[in-house]
């Protein structure tokens, strides 16, 4: 069993830790618990893993933003991943601080990356973790604050979110789409 694991955000230290990166910071949590390492590879940063006779890879594409799409079409054909078998970790507006929701499908709600993957996959039927950022912003300002660094009040609450994230992952690929949302979309 092969799972694509994909987790959104920009490459560059300007965008490092910001709240758009929460997919790069949770891959990069995930693979560190794993002692694991990411090298670059065609579109993406990549690791593997494998966990209970299922093989993870990991990836958080190089493309940026706009074209995470080609990122994640390219891997799911290069490994022959079946669409079922990618979770995409993304950051959410609409979601209150550090709430965690997986879902089976759903509109790109203005998000980018989530747009790109929709047109390059020609639907929007795959797993999304979507990770609320909250919106404490001005009128205006959304993308100055999706671009901004976590505070440090903002950064402690996070914190236990991106290992809880780990576990939905390992959950995901072990127990399901359904149960994993049963257990962890309450939390």
């Amino acid at each position: 069993m092969k799972y694509l694991i994909a987790g959104l955000g920009n490459i560059g230290e300007e965008y490092s830790h910001t709240r758009h990166n929460i997919g790069f910071d949770v891959l990069d949590a995930f693979a560190k618990a794993s002692n694991i390492s990411f090298i670059s590879k065609r579109y993406a940063d990549y690791a593997e893993i494998k966990y209970k006779g299922r093989l993870l890879f990991l990836i958080k594409p190089t493309t940026y933003m706009n074209l995470s799409g080609k990122a994640i079409r390219y891997w799911l054909d290069k490994e022959k991943i079946p669409q079922e078998n990618l979770l995409v970790i993304v950051d959410d507006v609409a979601l209150p601080l550090g709430t965690c929701r997986l879902r089976p499908k759903g509109s790109d709600g203005g998000h980018n990356g989530l747009k790109s993957i929709n047109e390059y996959l020609s639907n929007s039927d795959y797993a999304r973790l979507r990770f609320g950022i909250g919106n404490d912003y001005p009128k205006g300002h959304q993308v100055d604050y999706v671009l901004g660094k976590w505070t440090k009040e903002e950064w402690e609450i996070i914190t236990p979110k991106i290992k809880m994230a780990g576990d939905i992952i390992l959950s995901f690929v072990t127990c399901g789409l359904e149960t994993t949302m049963s257990n962890y979309n309450n939390k």
